[in-house]
């Protein structure tokens, strides 16, 4: 065994005895990440004017969102190229979801198997339903528009991928498959990314900027959580959450951008009493 691969087996069995660990110190830097991240985005507001500086924060911002899509689409297409049951990576995968399952506290698990209900289809179908008939309510049409376009969207583009790269679910300690479908990618991660992080967008629009953190750092904690709580319960491999979030995350960033694009258009100004954003 080479120096490289007696590194990732000891990291992955690190990574996997101390799963709990491991994602409580991702939480934090991810929720780090994201609160510099929106820091930064108000100090430079975008102001629906013709103004040069306003375009250019606002061109800074579709490159932004250009390199996350970029950026996902790089890992997602990386992670499927080493799902292949001969390749290191599933192995990898196997290795690491034995890991979790042997030494995870009793606690945790017991904790993401509520947390996981959250990402379920029919909890994000409630959820997506509820956000477009408030928003049609309020007569908020092209956010309303927005929001079932990327809510629905995720909802055929996840089935499709699994379809096209058929990987069976892990297995438990029988030998058993623990729940139908394919694995990859997870459907939870993905839906979780795209659905409360429209949501958080949706309020962003609509609440105070003072607001505009704490939503962000809910609705990534919750999206973050979710993916991670299939790992614990041993419904996906981590590659296949992983996978999951990025091509929620890059079909977020497409949804998100197109929506800024035409908010900054004017599009969603009209004479009324009842404005859209």
């Amino acid at each position: 065994m080479d120096a490289k691969n007696a590194f990732l087996l000891s990291a992955v069995d690190f990574g996997g005895t101390h799963a709990l660990v491991v994602f409580l110190t991702s939480l934090v830097l991810l929720l780090g990440i994201v609160s510099m991240t929106i820091w930064l985005l108000q100090r430079h507001p975008v102001e629906l004017t013709e103004g040069r500086h306003s375009v250019r924060v606002f061109l800074a911002r579709l490159v932004m969102g250009f390199v996350i899509i970029v950026a996902c689409a790089a890992v997602f297409a990386g992670l499927a190229d080493e799902i292949d049951i001969e390749e290191d990576l599933a192995r990898l995968d196997t290795r690491f979801s034995q890991a979790v399952i042997n030494n995870a506290p009793a606690g945790a698990v017991t904790l993401f198997a509520c947390i996981t209900h959250l990402g379920d289809p029919g909890v994000l179908t409630a959820i997506g339903l509820l956000v477009a008939i408030t928003l049609f309510l309020r007569r908020q049409v092209w956010l309303a528009w927005g929001w079932v376009l990327a809510v629905a969207g995720n909802g055929l583009l996840n089935p499709s991928l699994k379809a096209v790269f058929t990987r069976i679910r892990p297995l438990d300690l029988q030998g058993l498959p623990l729940t139908d479908g394919w694995s990859f990618p997870s459907g939870h991660a993905s839906g979780a990314v795209v659905t409360y992080g429209m949501l958080g967008y949706v309020l962003i629009r609509n609440l105070p900027h003072a607001w505009h953190l704490p939503v962000v750092l809910l609705a990534a904690a919750l999206a973050f959580s979710i993916g991670w709580s299939r790992i614990f319960l041993q419904y996906h491999y981590g590659s296949d959450v992983l996978a999951g979030f990025a091509s929620g995350s890059a079909w977020l960033a497409v949804c998100i951008s197109t929506m800024e694009a035409l908010r900054w258009q004017h599009v969603w100004y009209p004479k009324s009493s009842h404005p859209l954003m």
